[in-house]
Parts: structure tokens; sequence; C-alpha cells
């Protein structure tokens, strides 16, 4: 029994038990990852996957219990490597985040700008996705941290750190009736076609639960990925738009007039989300307090050990 047998197995879990595309991802052969996890049953005495024939069809009980294993041994592995790079060039790395759309373009630029100016020698991917891919990329190791409102509490193997509340507006074309709306009710902006985030992003059910809360249907005739998309089709006059506040910037959205609407609808929390027990370079705690002042590096190293959740918001 080795690390690579580990990685193997692993990797073909992860990979929907897909041997081809595992052994691309690792370097190597097909016949030879076979191999190597026969090899592994073998010396373990258990199988880790149901075959039928050659192809391998699900994972076993056991071979459940022994993913999970692996996966603990190659992240304990991974942290190690981390520590050691750590002590040897504390500036240099590489920092993978993964966000949603109106993060990555509505309150991360600053935010990158400052840290690569500080940290001009690590390298940053940014990867953008719905709130349970985001996770998910953190999960599988994809990425370092994940930056999301919502999904991020079904998780139980990612730390949850709050970083700020935000709320919702509503866009139209400048001339619509909705912004002469004084005061703004649902009752009003149920009257208009709706265009606003896909279920699965952006505080969506908190807008399903304020109508519903009202007894109200809103016509929602159009969902969107992102705020950018939601605005386009909003300035076409094809029905008003619910968006994120942040997402609207009054010198650059000069086709479309604003109402905020934070008094009809439940306050969002941004939060970032890290794998437990992680060990974390000293510029991924510099770029954490960027985003988040309040998060500081004693709160995050007591989260990560599963300590208590003051975190002073």
């Amino acid at each position: 029994m080795n690390l690579q047998q580990l990685r193997y197995i692993y990797e073909v879990a992860r990979r929907g038990l897909n041997v081809s595309e595992a052994a691309e991802a690792l370097f190597t052969s097909q016949p030879g990852v076979s191999k190597q996890i026969r090899l592994f049953e073998t010396e373990l005495g258990v199988d880790v996957f149901v075959r039928h024939g050659k192809r391998l069809v699900a994972v076993t009980d056991p071979g459940r219990q022994v993913l999970a294993l692996a996966e603990r041994v190659l992240r304990d592995i991974d942290n190690l490597r981390q520590v050691g790079d750590e002590f040897t060039n504390e500036s240099t790395g590489s920092l993978s985040i993964a966000t949603t759309h109106t993060q990555a373009r509505y309150v991360l630029p600053r935010i990158i700008r400052d840290f690569m100016q500080r940290f001009p020698q690590v390298k940053l991917s940014l990867h953008q996705g719905n709130p349970r891919q985001v996770c998910d990329m953190v999960m599988s190791g994809e990425a370092d941290l994940a930056i999301a409102t919502e999904a991020i509490a079904d998780y139980d193997e990612l730390v949850m750190l709050p970083c700020y509340q935000w709320n919702r507006c509503i866009v139209a074309t400048p001339r619509h009736p909705i912004l002469k709306e004084h005061p703004l009710t649902l009752e009003a902006i149920a009257r208009y076609p709706l265009i606003t985030y896909d279920d699965a992003f952006t505080g969506r059910s908190l807008i399903n639960k304020a109508f519903l809360g009202r007894g109200l249907r809103p016509n929602v005739v159009l969902t969107a990925l992102d705020s950018d998309v939601i605005k386009t089709y909003v300035s076409m006059d094809l029905g008003i738009g619910i968006l994120a506040r942040m997402a609207f910037d009054a010198a650059a959205d000069k086709t479309l007039g604003m109402s905020d609407a934070a008094h009809l609808f439940e306050s969002s929390t941004t939060r970032v989300g890290l794998r437990r027990n992680a060990y974390l370079r000293g510029y991924v705690y510099a770029f954490i307090e960027l985003f988040a002042p309040h998060l500081t590096r004693r709160m995050i190293d007591v989260a990560l050990a599963g300590g208590g959740e003051d975190y002073g918001m």
C-alpha cells in the first residue's frame, strides 16, 4: 500500500469511476491505474469498487470509508508540503479563488488589485460558477477558498466565515413607472414582468420567500446567471430587474434607473468557505483579511480547528 495507490483510487472516484479520465489527469496509463487499484484492494482485503466486467460501476460500502480516509491522508500530505513551502518562501505560490460572477465583477477587483500589489509573486486564479459549483471546487481541491452567499452552509466539510451583509435593488428603464413608487412595495413590483437570478444564485430563495409571505406570485419571465445579463435585458425593457445592490453602478449603468429594495427583503450574508483543518499559507490569511477586515488570522485558525463562531460582524 502506498501514496500513489491512494491518489489513484481517489482520482478515479472523483472522476465518476472513469479510469481513462483519471489516468489522463494523473499523467499515467489506464492499465497502470487499474493494476495499482487491484494491488491495493488485494493488500487491503476488500474491494473498493464494484465491477461489471472490466468497468467500474459503483463504490462498495467499505470503499466509501476507504475513500474518505484516502482523501484525508492526501489533504494532510498537501498540508505538509505547504508547511515546507511556507517556511521556504513566504511570499510566492498560488491562490485559487472560486466565486460567483457578482462577487468577481463587483466586489473582488479592488481586493485583488491590493493583494497583487502586496504579493506580486503569488499567482492568482479566479474560477466562476454558481454557489454549489464554487463549493465543490474547494471540496475537490481545485480552489483554495470559496466566496459565495448561498450553499456554503450546506457543506459540513467547509468552515463558514461571514464577511459582509448586502441586500437588493430594483432596476428598470429610466421612465418605468416602478421607479416612481414611493414607498416601493412588493405589490407594486409584482405587477410587472420580472428578470432576476437563477434559483441557484445570490439570495433567490429570499426573494421568493418575501413574495410568498405577502401571498404574491411574481411573474418571473427570465432568469440569468449573472447581474450583467439581467441588466442587459432590463435595458431592453423586457421587464424590471431584481439584483444585488452592489451590482448597480450609477456611473456605468446610465441606461437604467434604480430603487433600493432593502426594506422588502431579508439581508444576505456573503461568506468565505475553507476546508476544515486546511493549512493556509500566510498570504491566504492576508487575502481574507483584505476581503473581510474583521477576520483576523487568530479567528480563522480557531474556526478551522472547530472553535466558536464569534466573528465580530
